[in-house]
């Protein structure tokens, strides 16, 4: 675990009240601004010629990896520092890797379907992440990340799967609890799981799912599946987000099925996972819309509401900026169905529009569209 400013202050003389306090060898003013500013990495623990030993080595032992990082082609694995991503955060997304059998019948089928696969969700674009070729002679021209099995084999990454899923599940939280709470350096290798060919989809969606929960740095797959890889993907942006960092996206007039002038006009904020749940509706609707996305600081609709992020005049000011009403001759706007309550308030904001209650949930939005 990390030393806070204030642990670290503890063990200086300023704390203890003691020859040399605040002596500015350091170069910092006192020894509690060296304190903070080690606890940051902004100087060197050597700076101060009067640290004890026993913090000494607290720190260092503070500072020490607990997972390696591993890196293939620009694939980084590995590099956890957490149990919990409420923690700080988690580093590296679990990587989703596909054996290519070269000695295998169809093999260039599997990997055109390997090339084309990709996916965009929440302004990132995803594919296959690492692609093991099996039983490769010479090099293999394609666009993906690739590594030949034999070299793969001799990277410093562990196989942690075991005979079920529950004693794979039990065997990578140990690996991972060990590596984190007691650095242990017999842990510290990424760790990878291998799912063989043959398995039921449904079955190979859930254990896989249940590995990247729980802890795995990698999972190789021997068939390949878009709609699986698709899911997986999905999972894993969802777990490896910054807590810190709200998922937003720009505040601004989105276009879908190439709207016109009578396009229907839908409101949200810019809080990504409800955008992109709404924007994959319109998408599907085949029918010419405009989404207004007001700046909300990434929150939800509610959460937007109560801390007076989404307001009446917020998307008034919205509209203004781009000029919608000078663009469409629709005079109707649909806002999410949680905001139903707000309907006078923007309509007396709002001049030039009619506010229409939509749905709550997104997936209600085509049987809306068709009733409208």
């Amino acid at each position: 675990m990390e030393l806070s400013g204030l642990q670290i202050f503890k063990y200086l003389p300023a704390a203890k009240k003691a020859e040399h306090t605040n002596c500015k060898e350091c170069n910092c003013p006192t020894c509690m601004a060296f304190a903070l500013k080690l606890a940051k990495n902004q100087v060197n623990i050597s700076s101060c010629p009067y640290v004890p030993d026993e913090l000494r080595e607290k720190f260092l032992y503070s500072q020490k990896q607990p997972q390696k990082t591993v890196e293939v082609n620009g694939l980084k694995i590995g590099g956890e520092n957490v149990l919990y991503r409420h923690e700080k955060t988690f580093v590296n997304p679990t990587s989703l890797a596909v054996i290519l059998d070269l000695a295998k019948h169809g093999w260039q089928e599997k990997l055109k379907r390997l090339e084309n696969f990709e996916i965009t969700r929440l302004n990132e674009k995803f594919k296959v992440d690492l692609v093991i070729l099996k039983n490769c002679k010479e090099e293999l021209s394609t666009n993906l990340r690739t590594i030949k099995e034999e070299d793969f084999l001799n990277l410093p990454l562990k196989n942690a799967g075991c005979k079920d899923f529950k004693t794979t599940l039990e065997n990578l939280i140990n690996i991972r609890t060990r590596a984190i709470k007691e650095k242990n350096e017999n842990f510290e290798d990424p760790v990878y799981v291998y799912i063989k060919s043959g398995k039921d989809l449904k079955d190979v969606c859930a254990e896989a799912g249940g590995y990247i929960c729980k802890y795995a740095n990698m999972i190789i797959f021997e068939d390949f599946d878009e709609a699986l890889f698709a899911t997986l993907i999905t999972l894993r942006q969802n777990i490896f987000t910054d807590p810190q960092k709200p998922l937003q996206v720009e505040a601004k007039i989105y276009e879908f099925n190439n709207p016109d002038e009578n396009s229907i006009i839908f409101m949200t904020t810019n809080f990504a996972l409800t955008f992109f749940a709404v924007a994959n509706e319109l998408e599907n609707l085949n029918v010419p819309s405009y989404l207004v996305v007001t700046p909300a600081d990434g929150m939800s609709v509610l959460t937007a509401w109560s801390a007076e992020k989404f307001t009446a005049k917020v998307a008034a000011r919205t509209l203004e900026k781009f000029k919608l009403a000078q663009k469409v001759k629709t005079r109707k706007i649909i806002i999410p169905g949680l905001l139903a309550h707000m309907k006078k308030e923007l309509e007396e904001e709002i001049k030039d529009f009619d506010i229409v209650v939509g749905t709550v949930e997104a997936y209600e939005i085509s049987n809306f569209v068709k009733n409208m």
